[in-house]
């Protein structure tokens, strides 16, 4: 049935979601890996593709930027697709001096200062989960690729241009190694509703050295991250 922001019918949707934010990735994601797929979603230029991966069906679907637009798309496709599992790949940012530029981190926790929980579901955690199992999953495909990844806490922000940020308590205190923008509002739906979900992240930019990539490298050189998501769904019941 289709929602306020997805026309697709429910058969459309495969239960495996693969989530970047940005449409682009959605298309590049598609057309390298894919077989037999069809557009099913282009409601405010969110793009969603149901295609195979090594016969595995899955729908590659863009959330958008920020945690409220996550938080949109995640719900609806839970909760009116019956999607059971999504996956989010994308960028984001180190904190950390181990943590470099092209890396791989697995996101096993998510921290945010945002009222998101409490507005959505009247909780008051700033510190949500991932699903471990589905996070051991992926971590075990990393190793039987011979992918070297990281595993922690990042920081979910609201803003992305900020004033008198403090990234040493962010790092020291709240023992975040890395900001993003989305995982917040899907670990709290997936908990909420009963679903898996997990976020796969690759360093685009060291705040610790200044190094950063391009949007053209941000949209297409994202190879290994992607074929990490892939490889580990086939593992998924």
């Amino acid at each position: 049935m289709p929602t306020p922001h997805i026309e697709s019918k429910e058969e459309q949707i495969a239960p495996l979601v693969i989530m970047p934010g940005d449409p682009k990735r959605v298309e590049y994601i598609t057309k390298n890996y894919l077989e037999d797929y069809e557009l099913v979603n282009e409601v405010r230029g969110e793009l969603a593709y149901t295609g195979y991966y090594k016969g595995k069906k899955v729908t590659i679907f863009s959330s958008g930027m920020g945690i409220p637009s996550m938080g949109i798309y995640s719900h609806e496709l839970f909760k009116f697709y019956n999607v059971e599992t999504i996956i989010r790949v994308g960028s984001a940012g180190s904190y950390n001096e181990n943590l470099n530029v092209n890396d791989l981190f697995i996101v096993n926790s998510s921290y945010s200062e945002s009222k998101y929980a409490k507005d959505y579901c009247n909780k008051t955690n700033d510190i949500v989960e991932s699903n471990q199992e589905l996070t051991n999953l992926i971590s075990e495909t990393a190793k039987s690729l011979d992918y070297q990844v990281k595993i922690g806490r990042c920081y979910s922000a609201e803003a992305f241009y900020t004033k008198d940020f403090d990234m040493n308590d962010m790092r020291e205190t709240k023992k975040c190694d890395c900001v993003e923008m989305e995982t917040y509002s899907l670990f709290t739906n997936a908990k909420e509703l009963n679903k898996k979900a997990s976020c796969i992240l690759t360093i685009s930019d060291s705040f610790i050295t200044g190094e950063s990539l391009s949007s053209e490298e941000r949209e297409k050189n994202f190879n290994k991250m992607i074929t990490l998501v892939l490889e580990s769904i086939l593992k998924i019941d």
